[in-house]
């Protein structure tokens, strides 16, 4: 039995980026063996088991042929006699199809380590073709390295293209897609995922609200044009989290259309992708109230209790909170704030605090109707933020 560290984790070791988690290949073992010494085994599909001690995976080394369209269409052989060379082949890039002995010698069958040091994102076989995901993959690794000057391999870009041409990404179930959405949202440069799903044609199948963002045809060029996304962009720039960065993607569809479509467009996207309510309501709230958001500063105080009462912001703060970072980051993108200040949102979370601060003595209200009282929390809130606009 021969184990080695594989994947990603000899991957980031060699690009001097924290380990987020290792991963272990067990050549020449049975399931019986790793029963034996403890280890759990994972699922039905894989052999794939948990380490007694360390929670960490250990696969045994595996081949996988093709047997139906889609990215679950295999079916997997895990031999002791498979080489670790063999089982390093099925992987989707050369940076990821590297291993490490125990003593830490670097085993890279497929060039690996060139194509890491010179930023290159490149498919290990033509098995790549087989599986839908690895579109989705290679874009999200676009997103994570742009910042360090990776880019798809033109011969890579190229077989993306033909496995769109041929189907395979109309096989992706929305759970998948959207999982590696929010991955791609969480990178550093989460741009990068759009221009190279452009890049290769898949964007057109995965994401038709986002094609018309391209404005020429760049796929001969595989998505190093960049489409405009000054909102994502500003997001980022603010380091927000990836519902709000998905909510600022939202806000850049909806200000390249016609202003007067409504949201319908948006509750089919989400519905498509089966994205969670939370997030496609953060991002409705954004659209219906970022224009009177951006107003703020101007509107007196009855319109801004209206305001926070649009926002639903005295039940659910943290959303309120979440809409006026989109609001910062779209402000920010059409050049109507800075990053270092949003007047407009710190005038309205003061104005939240002060509505708060109102206080109902519930024996002065005795003998009044729900309606009575409603009516003077209101004109008490409104004095309240009013107090504030005079300070």
């Amino acid at each position: 039995m021969e184990i080695y560290l594989v994947g990603g984790a000899v991957r980031d070791k060699r690009l001097g980026i924290p380990v987020r988690e290792r991963d272990w290949v067990v050549v020449g073992a049975t399931p019986e063996d790793m029963l034996r010494q403890g280890f759990k085994p994972v699922g039905k599909d894989f052999p794939v088991y948990l380490h007694p001690r360390t929670r960490e995976e250990y696969a045994l080394a595996r081949t996988e042929c093709k047997t139906a369209p889609g990215y679950t269409g295999f079916s997997t052989c895990a031999d002791p006699d498979i080489p670790l060379e063999q089982d390093l082949q099925r992987r989707d890039l050369t940076i990821n199809a590297m291993a490490e002995t125990a003593a830490g010698e670097l085993i890279d069958p497929y060039g690996g380590a060139n194509d890491l040091d010179n930023g290159i994102l490149r498919h290990v076989s033509r098995a790549f073709a087989e599986d839908p995901v690895r579109i989705l993959r290679v874009a999200r690794f676009a997103a994570r390295f742009a910042h360090r000057g990776f880019h798809v391999a033109h011969e890579t870009n190229t077989l993306m293209r033909q496995m769109v041409t041929a189907g395979e990404v109309d096989h992706l179930v929305p759970e998948r897609v959207w999982a590696e959405l929010v991955k791609a949202l969480e990178e550093k440069t989460p741009v990068r995922f759009f221009d190279v799903l452009y890049g290769c044609g898949a964007l057109t199948k995965l994401f038709p609200e986002i094609e018309s963002l391209f404005g020429d045809d760049t796929r001969a060029r595989h998505g190093h044009a960049t489409a405009a996304f000054p909102a994502l962009q500003a997001a980022v720039k603010l380091d927000a989290t990836p519902p709000v960065r998905f909510a600022a993607v939202m806000c850049d569809i909806d200000q390249h259309h016609a202003p007067d479509r409504g949201t319908t467009w948006l509750l089919n996207l989400c519905e498509r992708l089966r994205s969670p309510n939370a997030w496609r309501e953060l991002a409705a709230m954004a659209l219906n109230q970022r224009a009177y958001i951006h107003q703020a500063t101007t509107m007196p105080a009855a319109k801004l209790l209206e305001t926070l009462n649009a926002l639903d912001a005295f039940r659910r703060r943290k959303r309120f909170e979440d809409v006026l970072r989109v609001c910062q980051a779209d402000a920010l993108a059409h050049q109507l704030t800075t990053d270092a200040e949003y007047p407009q949102g710190t005038l309205l979370q003061q104005a939240h605090q002060a509505a708060l601060g109102v206080k109902i003595d519930a024996s002065s209200m005795a003998g009044k109707s729900g309606q009575a009282i409603g009516d003077e929390i209101r004109r008490r809130r409104i004095a309240a933020i009013q107090d504030l606009i005079r300070k």
